[in-house]
């Protein structure tokens, strides 16, 4: 958080020094138990097992639906689609969920326990656990496995999470390449990581020595700390000046008494979803106002009706056009640039007199190479997973600095 006396671009650089330290120790303390846990979910999941992602606040609502989009979704080439479930609070009470639909083999991972002040999440992963689930957690919440990051900043928390789920989702794959390390199934004489050896750099052929294995994933996952590391740097550093006028831009919409409309596809939705929660309920402390923000992604309903009656591309734009105002603004997300829903979305909102901010990856793709919104965020990746967690930095950092930016009208 901003300490009085610093400008906004000290305040990027201290909110980038804040998450890349964090980030250091954390996976520098659990990268060996993040691979040990890998190996206990594949064996899960080769026995049947599905994840289960359970949450009910706005935010843990957000990485419920990410998690599962990731497993299910898979963007590995040649993985396999892995069975995932969200619960969250709109299907009813949690514990009634996990009772109905939980299994014994099954793998539960909670979010947001500690901020529901119900407890409802608590009991959930706690009746999850006598049906015999594997339960995670990132916090204290007797999870047989938990991983609690460190600091007491809410947004580098979920960060930080988001590229460990990210990681379990990566290497449980690892065990499935090596078969005689899961209870049950028999070792192939050679293993071979195929088109995604790119992703495992560290993993040799071992089919019966997972002291081997497991150091091997406790690098790889060190690795990829360090990438997103390096990503969530350059994400910050080279679009400080891009940060720093969407915040303005937004600022002096919010203040004119428009709303932001957030959009996205897949996991980029889910990320749309957190940037929404994040500014209709700021933290607590912190003495922001909650601002107006509208999630383009929620309403099943309404993108499968566009989607089937007139198309992909526009169930953004569609939206946009019945409930764009004048001084809102539209925040989309990609991690290619090149989708063509989200360009759609920004040139109606464009046409229509909105502020338009994009965080893309890859390098940029259209919207950044022919400036199809007002303010283009380039995270310079091609890997998806660490694009999107640097994106929820940036994503949290220009929600921090639509509070710092002056009052201003709308230009």
């Amino acid at each position: 958080m901003r300490t009085a006396g610093t400008s906004p671009t000290s305040s990027v650089d201290e909110l980038l020094e804040a998450r890349s330290e964090a980030n250091a120790r954390f996976f520098e303390a659990e990268a060996e138990r993040v691979a040990r846990c890998c190996h206990r979910m594949a064996e899960r999941f080769a026995r049947g097992g599905r994840l289960i992602a359970i949450g009910c606040t706005p935010a843990a609502r957000s990485d419920v639906r990410h998690v599962t989009v990731e497993f299910v979704h898979p963007v590995i080439v040649g993985k396999r689609a892995l069975p995932a479930l969200g619960l969250t609070g709109e299907a009813g009470a949690l514990v009634e969920q996990v009772e109905l639909l939980a299994e014994p083999d099954d793998i539960a991972i909670a979010f947001g326990v500690v901020d529901d002040r119900g407890g409802e999440t608590g009991a959930a992963l706690a009746q999850a656990g006598r049906r015999g689930c594997l339960t995670i957690a990132f916090e204290p919440a007797g999870a047989e496995w938990e991983f609690e990051p460190p600091g007491e900043d809410p947004w580098i928390h979920q960060e930080l999470a988001e590229t460990l789920y990210h990681v379990l989702w990566e290497h449980v794959h690892v065990f499935f390449d090596h078969r005689g390390l899961l209870t049950g199934r028999e070792a192939k004489p050679v293993h071979d990581s195929g088109a995604s050896s790119f992703l495992y750099p560290f993993l040799g052929e071992s089919q019966t020595d997972l002291d081997s294995v497991l150091d091997d994933v406790r690098r790889s996952v060190l690795m990829k700390a360090a990438e997103v590391g390096a990503l969530r740097e350059q994400t910050l550093g080279e679009n400080r000046e891009a940060l720093l006028g969407a915040a303005g831009a937004l600022r002096a919409r919010l203040d004119a008494g428009g709303k932001v409309l957030a959009l996205g596809n897949g996991g980029s939705a889910t990320d749309a979803m957190d940037l929404v929660a994040d500014l209709r309920a700021p933290p607590r402390g912190r003495g922001w106002p909650p601002r107006r923000a509208l999630d383009l992604t929620e309403d099943a309903p309404i993108l499968t009706a566009i989607a089937n009656d007139v198309g992909v591309a526009q169930i953004f734009s569609r939206q946009i056009i019945a409930i764009g105002r004048e001084h809102d603004a539209v925040v989309a997300l990609s991690t290619s640039g090149n989708s063509e829903n989200v360009i759609a979305a920004l040139a109606e909102a464009r046409a229509r007199g909105l502020a338009t901010v994009a965080m893309v990856g890859y390098d940029g793709g259209r919207i950044a190479d022919e400036g199809l919104a007002d303010h283009v965020v380039v995270t310079r990746s091609q890997h998806i997973p660490r694009i999107q967690e640097a994106q929820a930095s940036a994503s949290h950092v220009l929600r921090e600095l639509i509070e710092q930016a002056p009052a201003q009208p709308v230009s």
